[in-house]
This record gives structure tokens, C-alpha cells and sequence, in this order.
């Protein structure tokens, strides 16, 4: 995230909104926002939202992730806006939406289905897998 300049907009339960504002670093060669940065963001923003629904001792990691390109993502930021769909106790499948945004418009560009899988500690900080 800090590497992209992406911004957390807002997190509340179950729901988190990226902002990221348009620079060379994050386009491809039409000018537009590169592919692989809208499908980061996606799964950043589909992680925070699950993170917020976890307990304390937990963490969450992507299982699986599509993103479906919509339209070219053309416009001064995106906005990303991630959401938990259902969480259960060892997935959780969230949807991120990414707007092209520009001072007048806000146009969806892709939409994401991500499959997160939770995460205990063994108390010492380190992640081990629900299987235990």
C-alpha cells in the first residue's frame, strides 16, 4: 500500500474503502491504471474489510482472488471499496468494487470476488492455519 500510495479512505466492520490518487508509477502504456494495481488494491481492500471481523489473535490471508475488468480504469483516483459478503469461521469471501473517479464522475472499471482464509496465532505471534 505504501509503496502504491494507497490511502485507507475509511474502515468500519465488515467494509473498507482504498483511495488511490493517478500517477505515472501506477499506469500502463495507455495511460490508464495498470491491471495488476487495481488487482492489488482489490485484495487489500477485501483483506481490511475481513481484518475488521476478526478476532484479535487472528490475521486473514487471500485463498483465491478474480477480478473482472470492467472498463479502462481512467480518472484522477480510483476508489476501491471492499466489503465482507459472508464471513464463516475458516473463509471468508468479501467483493471489491474499483471506481475511476474524476472531479465530475465515478465510473465502476472492475469488480473482484476474494476468498479470504483465517488465521489463528500459536501465541507466539506466528500464524498457523485453523487445521490444528
Amino acid at each position: 500500500m505504501q509503496h502504491l500510495g494507497a490511502e485507507i479512505g475509511s474502515l468500519e466492520p465488515g467494509l473498507c474503502v482504498i483511495i488511490l490518487n493517478f500517477r505515472q508509477a501506477v499506469a500502463q502504456q495507455h495511460g490508464f491504471f495498470h491491471g495488476g494495481v487495481v488487482g492489488a488494491l482489490a485484495d487489500n481492500a477485501a483483506a481490511y474489510a475481513a481484518f475488521t471481523l476478526l478476532a484479535s489473535n487472528q490475521s486473514a490471508l487471500t485463498v483465491e482472488y478474480k477480478v473482472s475488468l470492467v472498463a479502462p480504469s481512467e480518472g484522477d483516483r480510483l476508489k476501491v471499496v471492499g466489503q465482507v459478503v459472508r464471513a464463516g469461521r475458516a473463509l471468508t469471501t468479501c467483493r471489491s468494487d474499483i471506481y475511476a473517479c474524476t472531479k465530475y464522475r465515478e465510473s465502476l472499471s472492475a469488480t473482484a470476488l476474494i476468498t479470504m482464509m483465517t488465521l489463528g496465532s500459536r501465541g507466539d505471534g506466528s500464524p498457523i492455519g485453523l487445521q490444528e
